[in-house]
């Protein structure tokens, strides 16, 4: 699993910060998670392949998270894409959109796909081979879901030289990795390390978009592997969190320790902190292992 931060600043982009984009590759699929203006310019600087992306994920309609997404599918089309893009966002993104697809890129090659999330409970998204993708509900301004990237759990590999010294059916090797126990002409149980290499433990994301203080996303987002979660502030900005309706550096990792994360990285940075090391240093009083993203921040688990 590799996370590349694209942009990570909120409202509007700096001279050193761009809006809010992610590239999150998982089990082999990439997805571009958010689209905020300058978002391709970015992929260009960051060598990221245009034509490997399988699905972008919206998180609401405020133009730091979508404005670059019309400019990306027109340069696809030029590109000649021909492989089919799934646009995950709000209802009336496509409504929104289409006649801009339209105008722009007459004659387009490759196929969008619109799905609508909702915002009344989480839904499953997208389950792709070894990866399930689901939206949780926040709260923002307007209608805003955060997103969980789970690898399914694998099957086991049988040993090969087991094979050979136990002269292994197909039925065995099924048997085997359903779990049952197998034992040898002896009727001697076989230790299941002899038989089999585990699968690694399943990686998991989560994308914590613009939302106020929300202490039940930490059910939903239990022991991921990495959370993202928006800091606009720190807590010395508190009542004016509460009032655009952001999280503060503190709340973002009093949610990750909530929910027994691993790593929390935090972004979505109001401009008025040139440096993000306050944001850091108050995440890491309640979360030590914090970390502070900037434009071309990458994490490899």
């Amino acid at each position: 699993m590799e996370l590349l931060i694209l942009g990570c600043n909120s409202a509007t982009p700096t001279s050193h910060r761009n809006p809010s984009a992610q590239i999150l590759n998982i089990s082999g699929h990439t997805f571009l998670i958010d689209c905020g203006e300058g978002t391709q310019f970015q992929m260009r600087k960051m060598h990221v392949n245009f034509m490997k992306i399988e699905a972008i994920f919206i998180s609401h309609m405020h133009g730091d998270h979508m404005f670059g997404l019309i400019g990306l599918i027109s340069t696809m089309s030029l590109l000649n894409r021909s492989t089919p893009l799934t646009i995950f966002g709000h209802p009336k993104l496509e409504e929104m959109l289409r006649p801009q697809i339209a105008f722009f890129c007459d004659n387009i090659p490759f196929k969008i796909s619109f799905v609508g999330l909702r915002y009344d409970k989480p839904q499953v998204l997208q389950e792709v081979k070894h990866v399930n993708v689901r939206s949780i509900p926040l709260r923002h301004r307007v209608d805003t879901c955060g997103f969980v990237f789970r690898e399914q759990v694998r099957e086991p590999n049988i040993r090969r030289e087991a094979i050979c010294r136990y002269g292994l059916t197909i039925a065995d090797i099924v048997s085997i990795k359903n779990g049952r126990p197998y034992y040898d002409y002896n009727g001697e149980e076989v230790a299941r390390e002899e038989l089999v290499r585990e699968a690694p433990a399943p990686l998991s994301y989560a994308y914590i978009s613009d939302t106020q203080y929300l202490p039940n996303v930490a059910s939903e987002i239990e022991g991921v592997s990495l959370l993202f979660h928006e800091a606009t502030f720190m807590s010395e900005l508190s009542e004016l969190a509460m009032k655009t309706m952001h999280s503060t550096a503190r709340q973002a990792a009093l949610i990750a320790k909530a929910a027994k994360v691993r790593k929390l990285i935090i972004g979505h940075f109001s401009s008025r902190y040139v440096e993000t090391d306050g944001l850091e240093a108050e995440a890491q009083e309640i979360f030590p292992d914090t970390t502070a993203v900037y434009d071309g921040f990458k994490i490899v688990f």
